[in-house]
């Protein structure tokens, strides 16, 4: 009877013993999950850049873009971010590793990046003056290219500086490619920065009184000046300069825009000014192709017909682009520009096939980016719907498509112009391989 209650009590006492150690052990494991997921929630957490309330983006509920949750429409369906934190760094980066990258993209992505608009057009808000909750959202919905920035986005430096400089960290923060931030900083009358009130900043002469001086290291200081205020505030593509020679005195939409008539002074100094943006890591945007100084009629309104042929055009027009090409210079904008003595009919240049693939890809060996004006202009928007428009515009050789009247719009053209055929995934991949090897090149702006 001893020794049968003994073995009871030591079985109980062995009992209660693994009862503790389960216990314990069970501690343990709430404690080592608990520690995990407050990791992981850091992590998280972490990847959101801080400050990113939405009240800093002005506009009542209704312009939201969303459901009013909070969320992007279709915020489910968003493709995941493609890395590019470890190719920031454009020294080592070639074709093969752009390939690498844009292998990973999906379609929605690629679309996406062929686009530069107004904070406006991305976020859905009236007026954007912060980049706060509403770009990051819209941000992981729609990967742009790039935004362009107007009067109403602008209030003082600090507030510029504030809103690039978070905007990019977004992108970064999303493991996204630098944006192109973009403005018209022409100088004279086209300054958006310049002459709004909210900057104390040095003018710059019309193009039109630098180019009467002949002195090319005017240009060059005009250059210098707009890239470093422009540098200072995280922009770092300037729509500028105007490249077009003025052969003829009536027209008043370039008139003041332009350096002047002789095209071998305004190739000087379209190329000094250039120089003076670049050396503030600005990119300058000659534009616009193949030349508005002969034309009829203004592109903001209607058509803007030229009626020289391409023999014509070579002799005046031609000659800054043919120079900034061999300086091999990263952009050329082609305007909406008609030449019917070339095409036959009425299609604007940004449009045509004829004048950016057939002329200035192949006969002129132009292989940088070619962006278009702007897509809203009246001789695009009161001719040609939005996705139409886009889809035209990257079958001609554009690459960059900017302002689109409804963004939306284009952007969904884009993808179903891809998916019936129209377009091909490969003609999107040639444009993107330009624009992100042009993309690795930017240092991240930092506040």
């Amino acid at each position: 009877m001893t020794t049968r209650g003994h073995s009871r009590k030591k079985r109980k006492q062995t009992g209660i013993k693994w009862l503790y150690i389960t216990a314990a052990g069970l501690v343990c494991a709430v404690i080592l999950a608990a520690i995990l997921f407050k990791i992981k929630a850091g992590s998280m957490d972490s990847r959101r850049p801080a400050g990113t309330d939405a009240s800093q983006e002005i506009g009542a509920a209704g312009d939201r873009a969303g459901d009013g949750t909070g969320e992007p429409p279709n915020s489910e369906n968003r493709p995941d971010p493609v890395s590019l934190s470890d190719k920031t760094n454009a020294d080592n980066t070639d074709n093969a590793d752009i390939r690498a990258v844009i292998s990973q993209m999906s379609l929605e992505q690629k679309a996406a990046q062929l686009f530069i608009i107004t904070p406006e057009a991305l976020t859905g808000f009236k007026t954007v003056t912060q980049a706060g909750d509403a770009t990051y959202k819209a941000l992981q919905e729609y990967p742009v290219g790039g935004l362009i920035y107007f009067p109403q986005n602008l209030q003082n430096p600090g507030q510029l500086k504030t809103m690039t400089a978070k905007t990019q960290e977004f992108a970064s923060g999303l493991n996204q490619p630098p944006l192109f931030l973009s403005i018209d900083e022409e100088g004279g009358k086209v300054a958006r920065i310049a002459n709004h009130q909210g900057f104390d900043l040095p003018k710059v002469d019309t193009m039109a009184e630098i180019g009467k001086t002949g002195d090319t290291s005017r240009a060059y200081e005009a250059g210098s000046v707009i890239g470093g205020y422009l540098e200072e505030f995280g922009i770092n593509l300037d729509f500028a300069p105007d490249a077009d020679v003025l052969t003829n005195p009536d027209n008043t939409v370039v008139l003041d825009r332009s350096f002047g008539s002789d095209p071998v002074l305004v190739t000087q100094m379209v190329k000094a000014y250039m120089k003076g943006l670049e050396e503030h890591h600005v990119y300058g945007t000659p534009k616009h192709f193949p030349g508005h100084g002969a034309t009829e009629g203004d592109s903001h309104k209607g058509f803007a017909y030229t009626y020289k042929t391409w023999d014509e055009l070579e002799q005046a027009e031609l000659v800054p682009f043919a120079g900034l090409i061999q300086d091999n210079t990263p952009f050329i904008m082609a305007g909406h520009i008609s030449l019917p003595q070339v095409t036959g009919d009425d299609t604007p240049s940004s449009l045509s096939s004829q004048v950016l693939t057939d002329y200035l890809r192949e006969t002129m060996g132009y292989n940088g980016i070619i962006i278009t004006d702007a897509l809203n202009m009246g001789a695009i928007q009161d001719n040609y719907p939005p996705d139409r428009a886009a889809v035209m515009a990257l079958q001609a050789g554009a690459d960059l498509l900017l302002m689109p009247a409804d963004f939306k719009e284009a952007y969904n053209g884009v993808l179903d112009a891809v998916k019936t055929g129209e377009l091909t995934e490969e003609r999107i991949d040639q444009s993107l391989t330009r624009i992100l090897g042009l993309k690795l090149t930017l240092p991240r702006h930092k506040r």
